[in-house]
């Protein structure tokens, strides 16, 4: 970008620019307070819209919060780093690890909003599944909380035949989670396929996530298969783009 190019620039841009570099290079570290909205008007001699407009921008994109009385700080929550491949291998859940284990680090994860429940399947996720549409589904619905920050809201459906009467259909299904239990009932997953997007959230997802204002969604539809190539899971999980790094690591 040349000088011409900058000047042309809404001042508010200019501004985040500066601020983002700032964070960037080191100069506000995870957790800084950025400068107040006072001491912005006066370094750039603007009025305190546009400083408003300039911090929103950051805002928006995931470096910085605000907290109400105190400022805008740096965000200090440390994206994780989902690796798509290792975190499904077989011998982690069924050694009884949560596919969370690795990525988490040690850091604090957490379980919330359980509910586990029956309803027709309806078409789309019978297609799936390979169900009729008003065939039974087993409905797991959760939210993961890391560091205090709700950061993945996740739905699996089962058939209910399948997997009625088995911990499947507890708020906790035990060591290796659901693969495990299907393992142990003979549907063992050896096959999984995921699909990617991205879009803005619903306001239902943004209450859920405790998103900033801008923070788009990232949407993986994971389907989990048998040896003989039979669906057993469709799970959707909804997570906050800006806490994610996803990793796919394969041989060419």
């Amino acid at each position: 970008m040349t000088d011409q190019d900058g000047a042309r620039r809404p001042k508010y841009q200019r501004i985040a620019d500066e601020l983002r570099e700032a964070i960037r290079s080191g100069d506000f570290a995870p957790g800084d307070r950025l400068p107040g909205e006072n001491d912005l008007m006066a370094a750039h001699d603007v009025a305190r819209m546009t400083v408003r407009q300039a911090l929103a921008v950051l805002g928006g994109e995931g470096l910085t919060e605000a907290r109400k009385g105190s400022g805008v700080f740096v965000r200090s929550f440390r994206p994780l780093r989902r690796r798509g491949v290792s975190r499904l291998a077989a011998e982690g859940w069924s050694g009884g690890r949560s596919v969370w284990a690795a990525e988490t680090e040690r850091r604090a994860l957490a379980v919330d909003l359980v509910e586990v429940s029956e309803r027709a399947a309806g078409p789309r996720i019978a297609g799936a599944l390979d169900l009729a549409p008003e065939d039974p589904v087993c409905v797991r619905s959760r939210r993961y909380v890391l560091d205090d920050k709700p950061v993945l809201l996740s739905v699996s459906y089962l058939s209910a035949s399948l997997v009625r009467g088995t911990p499947i259909t507890a708020p906790d299904t035990g060591p290796g989670g659901t693969y495990a239990r299907l393992a142990e009932l003979g549907h063992r997953p050896v096959r999984f396929r995921e699909e990617i997007r991205c879009r803005m959230p619903t306001a239902d997802e943004s209450d859920g996530l405790a998103l900033p204002p801008g923070t788009p969604v990232v949407l993986i539809g994971r389907t989990a298969y048998t040896g003989p190539g039979t669906a057993v899971e469709l799970n959707e999980m909804t997570l906050d783009a800006s806490a994610y790094i996803l990793e796919y690591d394969f041989d060419a």
